[in-house]
């Protein structure tokens, strides 16, 4: 295993591209802390960001996590170039006469995948403590490290998600397609769900039943918007006579989802690549 790791950090290690706009990633979500300097003078009112209460624990987990994770195309330009490469510079075909067999070869990627996916969600706690410690309401250690769940699905989906990006590089073999393909997979599932909301499952649940199987549907679904979550939004809601019903939780089967795609796009790729003439 060690040894795979280390094979795909000496090719990333030289590629400036990479190193870019992994860099980019990280320090986005660090630039989450300047949310909190955010302050709005609107006449007589005068109120900052922070003390909106979305650095209060537990909700910064999913406020957090909920962000970075739209920041996840970084990494997937990663995934997906990291891919196209070996296919350009023939790194592929000399790992194979080297004696990497194919299998080998997808798992250096995958486990190159869910590194990233793990450093970026040990990143994004700490950043989030530390956030939390300095601006939170609630300190105490049992609330503190409640919903913790939101870490756990934020490393699911990226996984899974750059797992997809895996395939998709595999498959296209060249990055800017890849990732064309991947807008288009995202449309086709709109589209899909759109025709099945509208016009076949009309007045019915039948429709978002399906949906959350799709593979982005399910990988957005594990993290759902906080931002109704927070007490101004309830309180405003609750004013104008409306409430907000919703969902926020994490739920184990939305996770065995994405888990169960995330095999998937690896197996795919693996017979993709055996059966592909190099």
């Amino acid at each position: 295993m060690l040894r795979l790791l280390e094979i795909e950090y000496h090719k990333l290690r030289y590629s400036r591209s990479a190193k870019i706009l992994v860099l980019t990633y990280f320090i986005l979500i660090t630039f989450i802390a300047l949310i909190a300097s955010i302050e709005f003078n609107l006449g007589a009112i005068n109120f900052r960001v922070a003390d909106q209460g979305i650095f209060n624990f537990p909700y910064i987990w999913h406020f957090n996590s909920y962000i970075a994770a739209l920041l996840k195309l970084f990494l997937a330009i990663v995934i997906v170039s990291m891919m196209s490469n070996e296919y350009t510079n023939r790194t592929l075909k000399q790992n194979l006469i080297d004696g990497l067999s194919k299998k080998e070869f997808i798992a250096s990627k995958f486990l190159t995948v869910t590194v990233f996916s793990l450093i970026s969600t040990i990143f994004l706690f700490v950043v989030s403590l530390i956030l939390g410690l300095s601006f939170s309401d609630f300190t105490e250690v049992s609330i503190i490290f409640s919903d913790m769940e939101y870490m756990i699905a934020y490393f699911v989906k990226l996984t899974g998600f750059f797992a997809f990006c895996m395939f998709l590089g595999i498959l296209v073999k060249r990055s800017a397609f890849a990732l064309g393909f991947l807008f288009i997979w995202w449309i086709l599932e709109s589209i899909v769900y759109g025709v099945l909301k509208w016009k076949i499952f009309r007045d019915s649940e039948i429709a978002d039943n399906i949906a959350r199987f799709f593979p982005l549907e399910s990988m957005s679904n594990l993290i759902k918007e906080p931002f109704s979550r927070l007490s101004a939004v309830q309180t405003a809601a609750t004013q104008i006579g409306s409430e907000i019903e919703k969902d926020y939780g994490i739920h184990w089967y939305q996770l065995i989802i994405v888990v169960i795609w995330t095999a998937i796009f690896v197996f795919l790729s693996y017979k993709l690549l055996k059966k592909r003439d190099l």
